[in-house]
């Protein structure tokens, strides 16, 4: 399996990901989960596995700049990780190679669609928060497996080809985010062409904490009605 992301902003001409192997890790994982490491040509790049057997739609969660599996808004990924198997859902959390680094992040987020498409995935809805919801847009324009885009808290730069993604995208922000403004995701909605939403969460912060039931709501609804069986 072989990931070539272009992006505007790298001079880099030949970035690419190749998934050598895997390799899980029964003794990290929880009931109901694997972790599981791709090993690429560029490093190993971290997973928690929630697999849905016999099911072909998947959420695909990405951090933040400093990377880690369970997300915003009191570990939304994992809590979703494990309540989406209930209603035919897989999902795979990711943990970056090099957290912070754009293109090798656009990169890691493509390297777990191939690898779900290899367990028979057909379809992916991509979840990403702060410097991963840019990831998260880039990938979904990049990436065939993946149908729609949930981008939380999101920053700008990765989002710069935002107008081409094509796909269902859902933008949600805490309107007291004092680290990337909320007007960062009004700038993404205006330059994203539809089908698309804003959710503005009144109060919440970064990390959409205060909000925490109102995002699992409203990821729930948007990953269910893009992954699930008939979308």
């Amino acid at each position: 399996m072989t990931t070539e992301p272009p992006d505007a902003d790298s001079p880099e001409d030949d970035l690419q990901l190749s998934i050598v192997g895997l390799r899980t890790r029964p003794e990290d994982s929880a009931p109901g989960e694997m972790a599981v490491d791709l090993n690429t040509t560029r490093g190993v790049i971290e997973t928690m596995l929630h697999p849905c057997e016999g099911k072909t739609g998947c959420a695909i969660f990405v951090g933040g700049a400093m990377a880690g599996l369970d997300g915003p808004a009191d570990k939304i990924y994992e809590r979703l990780g494990r309540d989406l198997v209930a209603v035919g859902v897989t999902s795979l959390r990711v943990q970056w190679r090099k957290p912070g680094e754009f293109e090798e992040c656009v990169m890691d987020a493509l390297a777990a669609c191939s690898f779900l498409r290899g367990i028979g995935a057909e379809r992916a809805v991509i979840v990403g928060h702060s410097f991963g919801g840019a990831v998260a847009v880039k990938a979904g324009e990049l990436g065939d497996l993946i149908g729609a885009v949930a981008a939380m808290s999101s920053q700008r730069h990765g989002t710069q080809d935002v107008d081409s993604l094509g796909k269902p995208l859902l933008l949600v922000h805490g309107s007291s985010d004092d680290i990337l403004d909320r007007a960062a995701s009004d700038d993404i909605y205006e330059r994203a062409k539809d089908p698309k939403e804003l959710v503005i969460l009144e109060g919440a912060g970064h990390g959409l904490g205060e909000a925490a039931a109102e995002v699992y709501e409203l990821l729930t609804g948007f990953i269910g009605q893009h992954a699930s069986e008939g979308a």
